[in-house]
């Protein structure tokens, strides 16, 4: 015989997850170890799932989700204050001296898996806290998401750690350190922030240099150090062609057109085999060319290390826009009749 399952009506069933995440609230006021607000971070992200999936409303919805996001930022605040000094906290191992002798029990620091915890959501959880308190609360209210507030968050210290030279170009070159992550920016998953059972998205980091991401590039007040007519050479690659958009308009430029360098040697590339870089050309205004030579749009130059860029380029630039004040930004070296801008300097030559 078929047994019959009662199911509560759903405002009972609301009522009691309510109750629930209140109780969860207030242990997290009071909880003191890792153990305890991982569960309660635990309980916040179950039950937003579980409150959306029954349609019990965005009040329940938020209430469950600020849950996790106080959880998650109270257990980067531990997380940051956990001992580092080997020995100072930890679980006992026995150990043995010479002939199996046993000797006094040695400590050794908990792994994030002994806590029961991911590296990328102790990273989260540890970036969260790093946020002003009035940005952690914006998150958990569903005003913003982690990644708009730390994306934010990071323009602001880039346009406060930037000091653009005061002057006035007209010639800009640019090879920006772009980042090939940014879509892999570190944030929330789709059902919540992530347990030990799940993976919080992270970003990808330079191998070879400190990179920026579009929104960081778009910050820079470029458009500021320009002349009302002027030009931009700037350096990109094949698979941030698209990507790369944003940025010139932000600088206050246009697309006009660009050259191909031929690195001669290949590179391996996800859909082809690469050996090509581009210049685009963008302009401010009117700012065609000093000079009428036709330069060939395809240089062919062997490359050599890892993102140095052919001086050939610049001897170009050179001979078609011989007048006005240059820069270069991001630069590598210093280069006489160009100022250059750094990733944390200005030099003017």
């Amino acid at each position: 015989m078929k047994q019959i399952v009662k199911r509560e009506p759903q405002h009972i069933v609301a009522d009691k997850v309510i109750r629930e995440l209140l109780t969860a609230e207030k242990a997290l006021a009071a909880a003191s170890g890792i153990d305890q607000v991982r569960l309660i971070m635990d309980v916040g992200a179950a039950r937003e799932v579980f409150a959306k999936r029954q349609g019990m409303g965005e009040a329940i919805i938020g209430a469950a989700h600020a849950l996790k996001i106080h959880a998650l930022a109270r257990l980067g605040e531990l997380l940051k204050a956990m001992p580092k000094a080997a020995g100072a906290i930890g679980v006992a191992g026995p150990g043995r001296g010479k002939r199996g002798n046993k000797q006094e029990p040695r400590f050794s620091n908990p792994t994030l898996a002994d806590l029961g915890l991911t590296k990328k959501v102790s990273s989260l959880a540890q970036q969260l806290d790093e946020l002003p308190p009035e940005t952690r609360e914006a998150i958990a209210q569903r005003e913003t998401t982690f990644t708009q507030a730390r994306r934010k968050t990071k323009a602001a210290e880039v346009r406060k750690a930037v000091s653009l030279p005061d002057a006035k170009y007209r010639v800009v070159y640019a090879d920006p350190p772009w980042s090939y992550g940014d879509k892999a920016d570190t944030g929330l998953s789709r059902s919540g922030v992530t347990t030990s059972a799940g993976s919080v998205q992270s970003g990808g980091t330079g191998r070879h240099y400190p990179s920026m991401s579009i929104a960081e590039l778009c910050e820079l007040e470029i458009k500021s150090i320009c002349e009302p007519n002027a030009v931009l050479f700037l350096w990109v690659t094949s698979p941030l062609l698209a990507e790369c958009w944003p940025v010139i308009k932000a600088w206050g430029f246009a697309y006009k057109s660009s050259f191909v360098w031929d690195k001669v040697k290949h590179n391996m590339g996800h859909y082809n085999s690469v050996r090509h870089e581009l210049l685009l050309i963008c302009t401010r205004g009117s700012c065609m060319p000093d000079e009428p030579e036709m330069v060939d749009s395809v240089q062919s130059i062997e490359r050599t290390t890892h993102s140095t860029k052919p001086e050939e380029f610049r001897a170009i630039i050179d001979r078609l826009y011989p007048h006005g004040k240059r820069i270069e930004l991001f630069a590598r070296k210093e280069t006489d009749g160009w100022d250059t801008y750094g990733n944390d300097r200005a030099v003017v030559t």
